[in-house]
């Protein structure tokens, strides 16, 4: 069989989908969203609920070895084309190298499906070359938290529904980077909103309970305009919810958006795409920056970034006495805009 490179994810799918199967699948990676995805559409789709009740194992790598697994993978299928094996948590399977003996000479009638999270295999050893010439390697990266909003606006689209660059902002600022947890709210977003809707910041308040109005972006474009009573408000908001709002989470998001002002301040190229493509944001919050960069020029841009700093320290306890979060973002927001 000729040696396959690792695959994308949508195109691992669409094979699937397509019901063109390899004896071997390894899934590996820090990403484990992507992983459970792949090995969830193989449990529940490649064999039916009959032929599932002889030929599909389900075991975790802790609790097996690599000598019952290779027993289990060379069962011929009964009363069907295929035989799965799922393998979960594979990392905590130990001496799973040894299984290079039966991937260099697999059945093919048995699909045995490696999902390896949370690190990878050594790309140099003979299992994971053994597995690339005979099956499948797919590698499942994180996001970096500016490709997050994209990434939701495309798993919307694919159940043709849409939603605003604020929206999306305002759920990847909630909700993290933490793609099981984004696809699990919105699921349950979309329990209560037509078929087809354009997903609004209203519908995100309503149903996810993040506040449209006070939040860090609505914070940001505050600053970014010098509305001092805006981003007061805001920050009022904040002291009164620190939980959902702690300055350790908020210093962060702040300082990366100050980050992108300095730098906007030295692009030789201000046209909108080019400044959206060199900042990493949605050309939706181009403006913001540009207008950040009139009210910050580059010397008060890079005095406020040390700021950050500072009240970073702060916010872990380092000469912040027993100031509270709510005191500590008053001053920093005080000195920012003073």
């Amino acid at each position: 069989m000729a040696e396959k490179n690792s695959i994308s994810f949508e195109n691992l799918l669409s094979d699937l989908k397509n019901q063109i199967y390899h004896p071997v699948y390894l899934l590996y990676g820090e990403e484990s969203y992507f992983i459970d995805a792949v090995s969830d559409y193989i449990e529940h789709n490649v064999l039916s609920d009959l032929e599932k009740e002889f030929n599909q194992t389900i075991v975790y790598g802790k609790d097996s070895n690599v000598f019952t697994l290779m027993g289990y993978a060379k069962r011929f299928p009964m009363m069907a084309n295929y035989q799965v094996l799922i393998v979960k948590e594979a990392q905590d399977l130990d001496k799973i190298e040894e299984l290079q003996a039966y991937v260099e000479n697999p059945l093919t009638s048995t699909i045995l499906v490696l999902c390896y999270k949370y690190g990878k295999l050594d790309k140099r050893k003979a299992l994971f070359k053994a597995i690339e010439k005979q099956g499948v390697t797919f590698e499942s990266a994180k996001l970096y938290d500016n490709k997050i909003p994209d990434w939701i606006n495309e798993y919307l689209r694919q159940r043709k529904y849409g939603i605003t660059p604020k929206a999306a902002a305002l759920l990847t600022e909630f909700l993290g980077a933490d793609l099981g947890k984004i696809v699990n709210e919105i699921q349950k977003l979309l329990i209560n909103i037509p078929a087809g809707a354009q997903i609004n910041e209203e519908y995100v308040e309503k149903n996810i309970g993040i506040s449209k109005d006070f939040n860090v972006f609505e914070l940001q474009k505050a600053l970014g305009r010098k509305e001092v009573v805006k981003a007061n408000q805001i920050i009022l908001y904040f002291a009164a919810n620190p939980r959902e709002n702690p300055l350790v989470k908020v210093i962060p998001i702040l300082s990366s958006f100050f980050s992108k002002v300095l730098l906007y301040h030295y692009l030789p190229d201000k046209s909108k795409n080019t400044v959206a493509a060199a900042l990493g944001v949605s050309p939706f919050f181009v403006a913001d920056y540009q207008q950040a960069a009139r009210s910050f020029p580059p010397g008060k841009t890079v005095a406020v970034i040390s700021l950050m700093r500072e009240y970073d320290l702060k916010s872990k306890g380092v000469d912040s006495a027993s100031a509270t979060d709510g005191e500590l973002m008053k001053e920093l927001i005080f000195k920012i805009l003073h």
